[in-house]
């Protein structure tokens, strides 16, 4: 997910990307109506006002569990909204 602060600081607008790649209209139909779906459950709280999102759909979006897809997109908006704690490394891992 990308997210850039426009100048208006008007409501938080969202771009959906599903590249053929995913599969035929009917698959990419149901991909970007998935993740319409999970950003209205999830961007009421994690949004900011004045941002463009895109949301770029990867093939997995087609068939991962609802709860699952968004639990991915909370985690992209604080990875988004707070870079410095995403680059932190886990540990455990080198």
């Amino acid at each position: 997910m990308r997210a850039e602060q426009s100048e208006a600081a008007g409501p938080p607008r969202f771009g959906f990307t599903v590249t053929k790649a995913i599969g035929n209209a009917v698959t990419r139909n149901r991909v970007r109506r998935r993740l319409k779906a999970a950003v209205a459950a999830v961007a009421g709280d994690l949004a900011r006002p004045g941002y463009d999102y895109v949301l770029i759909a990867r093939a997995p979006a087609f068939d991962i569990p609802f709860d699952r897809l968004k639990k991915d997109l909370e985690r992209a908006f604080h990875r988004v909204h707070h870079p410095s704690a995403a680059a932190k490394p886990r540990r455990g891992t080198s």
